[in-house]
């Protein structure tokens, strides 16, 4: 039997899964990170913590397999993107907590950079939009704030890089500094054109470029882990951020196809295939997970072929679940939140919007704030928490409609259905909503956890356990499937409603 461990760094957990070859989880252990919050808006994680929990769930998924390291094909690393770690090359020790993809400290800086006029170019480069969402302004950030951080950087002592290179410095004792293109792609810094650093973006932001990781496809032999470690050494096959692992885990390997992953956060992704479009519509475009070409003998060395997807990002999804336990102590434990909401038939007329840091795509409102209206006198807990999870739905249709309206310009097919996965996709009440509100249905598969399958298939893709994208096509299934129940006018209506409680945000 062959295995593949695929290494999840989340924002809320670490986790490890081992997989067979029919992309089936074998085993798997999972850790909780600590949330930091210094300040408003401000969002950190510990590097050492991320590592040392990283490394005890591989440890723990591979004794709970029963198998040893050596029966491990290959590891698939997929991560938090945008999560800053700037780190001491010689010590390798982190010189400031890790800046998390939430924190909204470098906002002031990208205003600048916005009002400077930068936008397009950057947008025309990169298929951002300028926000503190992007590591490049974290980094930044970091280099003006941590005392003697810039003169360290510019001394050629410093690394910079993503959760993925900084597992792979740690997996390989600090002798690995690499990316991918996917997480290269969310640094505002990369020219996804090119697949490369951009000299001129560096320099607009005064970042060394000796900071930065090598760039390689998503799949590809990037090296391989330290022997003492796991216990043997394991090549590191596959290397993607959590959404365009969870894009090709999905098997969205085709133009117009679709994904949703209901984390933390809720991250909608179309691919584009080769081609690469700007969004009029408030989204981003991105790299999607690119493979390394076969090698022809007697030929020289060939550019991986590009891969773009359009991409909708919420800030606030699975959180607002969290908010409701932690912050309103509305329920005990998160999965009690359905029965809540099942306990009363609608929401009440009640319209919770969480831009607890503010409204990511389509709306990039980074001053509004939460809000909940539509409160009567007859308004429960249970109103409340249904609303809560209806604001997932009602964030995610309206990402869909911006990329429809996209596809339309480009003379593209609509949207046929929506794959899901993720935590929050196990609600059955929100998947139905969700097909509700977009008239199409939503499709679960059969394996929610597609973010941590989607690099275990790219790292089995580099090492030979699969040929092709449509083998592991071959291999995707639907567990079920939600059929839109609601009439379209209401649905409609109901989207109004929303866009018009999402003004009041900033009002």
């Amino acid at each position: 039997m062959t295995y593949l461990l695929a290494l999840d760094q989340g924002t809320s957990s670490s986790r490890s899964i081992v997989f067979d070859e029919q992309g089936r989880s074998v085993a798997q252990a999972q850790l909780e990170l600590t949330q930091i919050y210094p300040r408003p808006g401000w969002v950190e994680h510990d590097p050492l913590e991320i590592w040392r929990t990283q490394l005890a769930t591989a440890r723990a998924a591979l004794h709970q397999a029963g198998i040893a390291a050596s029966a491990v094909r290959a590891v698939g690393i997929t991560n938090q993107r945008e999560t800053t770690v700037l780190w001491n090359r010689k010590t390798g020790q982190p010189v400031h907590h890790a800046i998390v993809w939430q924190d909204r400290r470098s906002e002031p800086a990208c205003a600048q950079l916005r009002a400077q006029g930068h936008g397009a170019a950057i947008q025309a480069r990169t298929g951002l939009l300028i926000d503190a969402y992007f590591s490049g302004s974290k980094l930044q950030w970091l280099l003006d704030h941590v005392p003697g951080a810039r003169a360290q950087a510019e001394r050629g002592e410093l690394a910079f890089g993503t959760v993925d290179s900084w597992l792979m410095w740690n997996l390989t004792h600090g002798q690995l500094h690499a990316t991918d293109v996917s997480n290269a792609a969310r640094s505002m810094l990369f020219d996804v054109h090119e697949n490369r650093w951009d000299d001129a973006l560096l320099a607009l932001l005064r970042i060394p470029r000796s900071l930065l990781p090598e760039v390689l496809p998503s799949s590809a032999h990037f090296g391989d882990t330290a022997p003492d470690l796991l216990g043997h050494g394991i090549r590191i096959g596959g290397v993607a951020g959590d959404q365009q692992s969870a894009l090709f885990g999905q098997a969205c390997f085709g133009a117009g196809m679709t994904k949703n992953t209901y984390g933390t956060g809720c991250f909608m992704l179309m691919h584009l295939g080769a081609r690469f479009q700007t969004s009029q519509n408030g989204l981003l475009t991105t790299s999607a997970a690119q493979i390394a070409p076969t090698p022809v003998a007697g030929a020289g060395p060939t550019a991986p072929e590009r891969a773009y997807a359009l991409e909708g990002s919420v800030f606030v999804a699975g959180a607002v679940v969290q908010w409701l336990r932690d912050g309103l102590r509305a329920i005990a434990h998160s999965g009690e939140v359905e029965a809540l909401a099942r306990s009363v038939p609608d929401a009440g007329g009640v319209l919770l919007v969480p831009a607890f840091t503010g409204l990511g795509a389509p709306y990039w409102k980074p001053d509004a704030r939460g809000t909940i209206t539509g409160l009567t006198r007859g308004s429960t807990l249970a109103h409340i928490a249904r609303a809560a999870l209806e604001s997932i739905a009602y964030q995610s249709a309206a990402l869909l409609q911006a990329m429809g309206r996209d596809a339309a310009a480009a003379g593209a097919a609509p949207v046929h259905e929506l794959r899901v996965d993720g935590g929050a996709c196990a609600n059955d009440l929100l998947m139905q909503f969700q097909a509700d509100l977009l008239g199409i249905p939503v499709l679960r598969p059969a394996v929610i956890e597609t973010t941590a399958l989607g690099a275990a298939y790219l790292a089995g893709l580099s090492s030979g356990v699969y040929r092709s994208t449509h083998e592991i096509a071959q291999l995707w299934r639907a567990k079920r499937r939600f059929e839109p129940s609601l009439d379209s006018a209401r649905a409609q209506e109901l989207m109004a409603n929303w866009e018009r409680a999402v003004r009041q945000t900033t009002a």
